[in-house]
């Protein structure tokens, strides 16, 4: 595999500009051509000062049916946000019609390690003669807080998480993969199908996940690269500062419950993860009506998502 064959995504919604600004400059100062799909933000002319202050050269505004080759980064801006799953989608189809045969998928406050993308480069290219049938590559995830790293999972009883794969000394056998810094193969994408839009915002990456290794493909989790990003919100909680819970206002909570209720539901949700997820949301869900200020508009996400999780397809 080339550079020249990836791109790089970058979904925004109300995107901090300094942050942005540090990873597309980082990216592209790997030799990475950038798409940024951007979701209404308020701030969309800050964001396009921003791009026309790095381009090294023509920076073009895409439309509908317009098959230029642009380079090195393209901007495709909505009007209203559309959700995280649909400007994945859109990226992701921009980038086959570009005829790129990968492509990273980023947040817009990730930051990336010196030789990211070289490395897992060289990393994929180990992990697909090892297993023959790699969907997607993900770099280690490490708190730019605390500097704690995260495992990557396995949700199975017989193997625990950092499994390393045969073969390999730096390369780790995965069932989910957070989207932000992965590495996708856009035809693996053809056989397992785009991001489930319908979620929004939240456990897409799982979702899609759980379909990919459903249909027999294969996640690899690699240390070569790491990735600086954070997971959900900063909280003085002890679950949430040892990595046990994941911190959210009570709309971020709403999305996550709706979504995975509706994901245990599924054929191709493994269930080893299923009987965790039901205690980890047990858990989650007690110590947030008893300990939090906001327990009305926890308790009213909860019965929201509740019912809304049987009406998604």
């Amino acid at each position: 595999m080339m550079l020249s064959q990836c791109v790089a995504i970058i979904i925004t919604w109300q995107p901090d500009v300094t942050s942005l600004r540090r990873l597309v400059a980082r990216l592209l100062g790997q030799g990475v051509e950038i798409v940024i799909v951007d979701n209404g933000s308020g701030n969309q002319p800050d964001i396009a000062a921003l791009i026309d202050e790095l381009k090294p050269s023509l920076v073009k505004s895409e439309t509908a049916g317009d098959n230029t080759p642009a380079q090195p980064i393209s901007w495709l801006p909505w009007p209203d946000n559309k959700g995280l799953a649909a400007g994945m989608n859109r990226g992701l189809s921009w980038a086959r019609q570009k005829g790129y045969q990968f492509a990273w998928l980023f947040d817009q406050d990730s930051d990336i390690s010196d030789n990211f993308c070289e490395s897992m480069l060289s990393a994929w290219h180990t992990g697909s003669q090892l297993t023959g049938r790699l969907a997607a590559l993900g770099p280690r995830l490490v708190d730019p807080e605390s500097g704690r790293k995260t495992s990557f999972r396995r949700f199975r009883l017989s193997q625990r998480s950092d499994s390393k794969l045969p073969g390999a000394t730096d390369l780790f056998t995965a069932d989910f993969l957070i989207s932000s810094g992965t590495l996708l193969s856009l035809s693996a994408l053809q056989s397992i199908g785009p991001m489930k839009e319908s979620y929004f915002v939240d456990n897409i990456d799982l979702e899609w996940c759980f379909r990919a290794r459903n249909l027999g493909w294969q996640l690899l989790g690699c240390d070569r690269a790491e990735l600086l990003h954070r997971i959900g919100e900063v909280s003085d909680n002890p679950l949430v500062k040892h990595g046990l819970m994941v911190s959210h206002g009570p709309l971020r909570f709403y999305y996550s419950t709706r979504n995975r209720l509706h994901l245990r539901q599924q054929p191709y949700a493994p269930s080893d993860w299923v009987w965790r997820d039901h205690l980890r949301f047990l858990i989650k869900t007690v110590y947030l009506l008893i300990s939090s200020n906001q327990r009305a508009e926890y308790w009213r996400a909860l019965w929201n998502a509740r019912r809304d999780s049987k009406r998604l397809p």
